[in-house]
């Protein structure tokens, strides 16, 4: 027979997260001898803890499990306070599998904390059969008597400090942001999925740098501008780097990295993206996708002022926000404006900012208008943001990896990090936007294994809808619990959905890309999702004689095809 109750995980969570704006304790645990118990034995628990009236629910189900957090939650208050603490905020949910339950309070000193979580597994383990109040009494004086332990050590720096998250478009928001800093002419320090950089771009550290240890490094470099890219993996495992930020900025939500750490729908995805907006300060501001309704969401709970970017000028929410101290950024006749109250600020022409490619990529459009948002809001001054805007361009040092363009014997050569469904509808924008009536989408993917059928299907399936040629390009780098068959095969059941069975794949991302050009004509378009080998690949083309296409020349091109498919 199973235990009554198990530990599942006992995670210490550094810095704010989903559970409170304050580093905190989650415990995970097994209540399958909960979820069986007779009525009268959980009702005898319950008023040994001073429930007056409780119900607990049908053995079996969810309304049991919520009854079974609740005696958790006054265990972990009861034996708390009973140890010293003088208030213990303390919260329950529902934990995934079912016949779980996750119990989460904050703490301020370590080794008290873990002491206490402990307590609690052992306290519901015993508690149906042992008198509660005698269980507090005696785990109580075992919590006293450890070693408190350390403090937390999440930093709340007094530098202007910018978060930014979502699903898509973070990594490049954030390097366009550190450009937008530099443009200031202040010193920036800033944190990526590349790694953790300072100065005109020099790497401190590779790596993903993305969570808590990208944050501190970024702020060990004492800049007078931090901005970190907070990833959802970094959020559930360690919390956010800061205490604080002066401004947050969600990008969007979409399905990716479903079905890990206890999140299994978008809703609950959102839930941890809305983490940096409920930890920043009063003063400061919440810039949201006002398109992305998950994200417009947020600004309910959000701690900061609503900065709203949408492309749509009439977004009725800017009727919500503008009225109320809010600000909007979206684009009025062309040109990228911010809005407060009833004032319009121009800043530049959509087609004279390089990262959008002429005003042919959306989702650059939109990173553009959160990274302009978020500098006015950080106070930058809105010249040295047009500068900045004016001087990024999508090429290998700035933004590797981001629909990075070039021309090799007379083909377009696109170079995207695409790697979930969202990605990949806006990596097909751009390829058809650069192809000429009569020539032909060329296009290999590949992506990491710790993805659900569902989204690898979903991934290959527009790819195959975006393009004329498909393949897969194999990371064997990033099975992540998967078998490169594995991967393959479900990627062409995708592509399948869409038509398309012959679908080759190649051992990696070069030989894919080299292949496709090998049977390409001149003005097709190639492009392969690149990740783990794009330094290789750039080295390949510029050996080959490719040349970067520079914003003039994409400019003539998206021209060009809008005349090509002009009535």
């Amino acid at each position: 027979m199973s235990l009554p109750v198990t530990v599942v995980e006992l995670r210490v969570l550094d810095g704010p997260n989903l559970y409170f704006p304050r580093p905190a304790i989650k415990l995970t645990l097994a209540v399958p001898g909960w979820m069986r118990a007779a009525d009268a034995t959980v009702l005898r628990t319950a008023a040994g803890l001073g429930f007056d009236h409780i119900i607990p629910g049908e053995a079996g189900t969810n309304a049991r499990r919520r009854t079974t957090a609740r005696i958790a939650k006054q265990f972990t208050r009861r034996i708390g306070l009973a140890a010293g603490a003088e208030r213990l905020a303390v919260r329950g949910r529902l934990g995934d599998p079912p016949g779980q339950i996750v119990i989460a309070f904050p703490w301020r000193r370590k080794g008290s904390a873990e002491a206490l979580a402990v307590a609690v597994g052992d306290a519901l383990a015993s508690a149906l059969k042992r008198s509660p109040a005698r269980l507090v009494a005696e785990l109580a004086a075992g919590v006293a008597a450890v070693d408190p332990g350390e403090e937390p050590s999440v930093p709340d720096p007094t530098i202007p400090v910018i978060q930014v998250t979502g699903t898509n478009g973070k990594t490049t928001t954030v390097r366009l942001l550190a450009h937008l800093v530099r443009a200031a002419g202040l010193r920036v320090a800033y944190s990526c999925t590349d790694g953790v950089y300072r100065g005109d771009g020099e790497l401190i550290e590779p790596g993903d740098y993305s969570g808590f240890g990208g944050a501190a490094g970024a702020l060990a470099d004492r800049p007078d501008v931090a901005v970190l890219e907070t990833a959802r993996g970094g959020l559930l495992l360690r919390g956010s780097g800061v205490l604080h930020n002066d401004v947050a900025v969600v990008t969007n939500v979409s399905e990716d990295h479903l079905g890990l750490h206890g999140v299994e729908t978008l809703d609950q995805l959102a839930e941890v993206k809305a983490i940096p907006t409920r930890i920043t300060r009063p003063g400061g501001w919440d810039v949201l996708n006002a398109d992305d309704p998950r994200v417009l969401a947020m600004r309910r709970q959000a701690t900061g002022r609503p900065w709203l970017f949408s492309t749509d000028p009439g977004h009725p929410a800017f009727r919500e926000v503008l009225p109320t101290g809010g600000r909007a950024i979206t684009v009025v006749d062309g040109v990228l404006t911010w809005l407060d109250g009833h004032q319009l600020h121009p800043l530049l022409a959509v087609e004279n900012i390089p990262m959008t490619l002429a005003g042919l990529s959306r989702v650059n459009l939109a990173n553009a208008m959160a990274a302009a948002a978020a500098a006015l809001g950080a106070g930058i001054p809105p010249r040295a943001v047009i500068r900045g805007l004016k001087t990024f361009v999508l090429d290998p040092e700035r933004n590797p990896g981001r629909a990075n363009l070039f021309q090799l014997d007379g083909r377009v050569v696109v170079i995207d990090y695409a790697h979930n469904t969202a990605g990949m509808l806006s990596l097909a924008e751009v390829m058809r936007g650069l192809s000429r009536r009569g020539h032909e989408v060329w296009l290999a993917i590949g992506t990491a294994g710790d993805r659900t059928d569902a989204i690898l299907h979903a991934f290959s399936l527009e790819a195959a809808l975006g393009s004329d040629h498909l393949a897969i390009a194999e990371l064997r780098r990033y099975l992540r619990g998967r078998t490169e068959q594995d991967i393959i095969d479900r990627l062409r059941e995708g592509a399948a959905k869409a038509g398309v069975t012959d679908v080759p794949s190649y051992p990696d991302e070069l030989e894919a890309l080299r292949a496709m050009l090998a049977s390409a004509r001149p003005r097709d378009v190639v492009a392969v999702t690149a990740l783990a080998k794009r330094a290789e690949i750039f080295a390949w083309l510029e050996a080959a004689g490719a040349t970067r296409m520079t914003p003039a020349a994409v400019r003539r091109l998206v021209q060009r095809v809008k005349e090509d498919t002009t009535p």
